[in-house]
């Protein structure tokens, strides 16, 4: 156990010296060490855990838990401040409530309750820790050279680096404690200190709509903890409850004690994982430097989200607010599927994106089948590693081109053709076949097809997949199609950018091979312990996959042969005169420049008609889950 106090703590402190030192070649050096490490150690404790299922720490909680709540109320007064000199007063008024019910609990019933079992690992935890401490130390390195080139680009925006890379790490050591907390109230802590780190991030440029974003992302995760925290008091309180405290000891207790608390749980895993309603807090983050969208997305924010309601997916298995978790994230899926295509913004693809499979996870661990739950940790990996590589692909690009729009980046095959191939591997990951999201989203439908009104989920997932096909391949389209000859533009990627993004890739592809051998390691175990079935892929399944993947691999590494000096066709206009500038003989003999653009459909698809109706269908349901419970109408 002393390796699990280690990933936690080690983060902290390089988190505090990047505070406290100046901006200097040796900080940035300090970045690397403490990259490196925790990677290692993240690889390590996975080595020496993973065939020994769940082992727990009688850790003494005393003393620690006395800290977390002297820092959880000071953290508390930092909001109060900050709401009340931006006047943000429905973020003054969450805080207060939920810091009031918390001292409550705290002066009434923790003096009586204790946790046996503090800190734990399990086959879940194991795959949490490869995705917080690879890939968000990968961001970390990468985050060096992007913030100082964010900042030539942008001069007016006060340079706050030192603040960055301390939450940054903070960001990490608050992730590994929260999946490595078995006590609830540590649970709790960590997620609230999540909270205020995204906060942080998202207002980093401190202009007017990074506030706005920032404070917009921290309410509703304020209002997810709420959920949290009454479910702390109705375990603490309720006799029925037995004054459970332990993550183990409530999936274990049943539906009749657990699955109020476990509803009020997942609440704040909606809010967190930016489920519809509470998808706009993470579209506004877009707004923070690339870097930290790309930690939201892959290895912190939105991953606690799905965790924790993964974790809760015993205990809602064949319930019906389990059904309506489940249709809202179908629904999230679906519908945030359709508004990405009407985005040609790449980070607000990227986002509505990460809200759609997102919205996968959630309706798997809604459905809370041992089928369901091994698709929803696929969907988890292979999600976390595609879209780390297509966030810092868009930050590279962006610094290059001076643009993140997806019709700025025609020909980006040929203007910077290492990048360009990388991103087409992450594009592929997210839906072609055999890559993991597509293996993920066939997991799901076999494993809604089992379950009562599972038909519905799964036309979801039919219709939400076309829906994703079309806007994955119009981006790819824009990045191979070079209708000039281009001018290379990579010269000025420096070489950690290059190399973090390699390694993305490498990860993309390594784990589309080794696939197999992850789930009978890893995810076959825990679902195995958790419900005593286990959800394996057939062996001919694998090789045509296998078979697969090789083929589709030729393509994007073929991208890499593209050479300039090769024969460009002249575009073909219907008969019309055009010369190698691009341009066509128009009305009068003028010349016209030709403009080949993607088809939006806003109309159709535009983000604030299909959010209007996400929030209400999907706040309908959160009320209708809340009544279920409340009537005690479970199953």
């Amino acid at each position: 156990m002393e390796l699990l106090l280690f990933l936690i703590l080690f983060p902290l402190i390089i988190a505090l010296l990047m505070y406290a030192l100046p901006e200097h070649a040796l900080k940035h050096l300090l970045v690397r060490i403490g990259a490196l490490v925790i990677g290692v150690a993240s690889v390590y404790l996975v080595a020496t855990s993973f065939a020994q299922g769940a082992v727990f720490s009688t850790f003494a909680s005393e003393p620690a838990g006395q800290i977390m709540f002297v820092i959880e109320m000071l953290m508390a007064l930092f909001i109060l401040y900050m709401g009340v000199r931006y006047k943000n007063y429905l973020a003054v008024a969450l805080i207060l409530v939920q810091s009031a019910m918390m001292i409550y609990f705290e002066t009434t019933y923790a003096e009586h309750l204790t946790a046996i079992h503090n800190l734990f690992v399990d086959d879940f935890t194991l795959i949490m820790t490869l995705i917080i401490g690879i890939i968000g130390s990968l961001i970390c390195v990468y985050s060096i050279r992007y913030m100082k080139v964010f900042h030539e680009h942008h001069p007016e925006v006060a340079d706050r680096r030192r603040m960055f890379f301390f939450v940054l790490f903070a960001f990490l050591s608050a992730m590994f404690g929260l999946v490595f907390s078995n006590n609830l109230v540590w649970v709790y802590f960590f997620w609230e200190v999540t909270t205020l780190c995204s906060f942080v991030l998202i207002g980093y440029t401190q202009t007017e709509e990074a506030i706005k974003n920032s404070f917009r992302a921290l309410w509703m995760n304020l209002l997810g903890g709420l959920g949290f925290a009454a479910a702390l008091l109705y375990l603490a309180a309720v006799p029925a409850a037995g004054g459970i405290i332990e993550l183990d000891r409530l999936i274990g207790a049943g539906q009749a004690v657990a699955l109020i608390p476990a509803v009020l749980i997942c609440f704040a895993g909606l809010t967190k994982s930016a489920q519809l309603p509470f998808s706009s807090w993470l579209v506004g983050a877009m707004v923070a430097p690339t870097p930290v969208s790309a930690l939201l997305h892959s290895s912190t924010m939105v991953k606690a989200g799905v965790y924790i309601i993964i974790k809760m997916a015993p205990i809602l298995q064949g319930s019906l607010p389990g059904l309506m978790l489940a249709l809202v994230g179908g629904f999230t899926f679906l519908l945030a599927s359709g508004i990405a295509i009407s985005q040609s913004n790449a980070k607000k693809v990227l986002a509505y994106s990460t809200i759609a499979n997102l919205g996968l996870v959630v309706a798997c661990g809604g459905i809370g089948t041992y089928e369901a739950v091994w698709a929803a940790i696929l969907l988890i990996i292979f999600h976390a590693i595609s879209k780390s590589l297509l966030f810092l692909s868009v930050g590279t690009v962006e610094h290059q081109i001076g643009s993140r729009d997806i019709e700025d980046m025609e020909g980006l095959i040929a203007r910077m053709p290492r990048v360009a191939s990388m991103m087409m591997v992450g594009i592929a990951g997210m839906f072609l076949a055999p890559f993991g999201m597509l293996i993920s989203k066939w997991a799901t439908l076999r494993a809604f097809i089992d379950v009562q009104f599972g038909l519905i989920l799964v036309a979801i997932v039919a219709f939400g997949s076309a829906v994703t096909l079309f806007f994955w391949t119009k981006w790819m389209g824009k990045l191979i199609a070079v209708p000039t000859p281009q001018k290379n533009q990579e010269g000025g990627v420096g070489r950690e950018e290059i190399g973090v993004l390699y390694a993305l890739t490498v990860l993309t592809v390594g784990v589309c091979l080794l696939f197999p051998l992850i789930s009978s390691v890893l995810i076959e175990p825990y679902v195995l312990a958790s419900y005593g079935k286990v959800a394996q892929l057939g062996q001919d399944n694998v090789i045509i996959m296998l078979l697969m993947l090789f083929m589709v691999l030729l393509m994007p590494l073929s991208m890499l042969y593209y050479r300039k000096d090769r024969r460009h066709l002249a575009p073909y206009m219907g008969g019309r005169a055009t010369n190698a500038d691009m341009q066509f003989k128009g009305t009068f003999g003028v010349y016209k420049p030709i403009t080949i653009h993607n088809y939006y459909m806003e109309n159709f698809f535009g983000e604030t008609k299909l959010m209007k109706v996400g929030v209400v269908l999907c706040t309908g349901l959160i009320v209708l889950m809340a009544g279920a419970v409340y009537a005690g109408v479970w199953l």
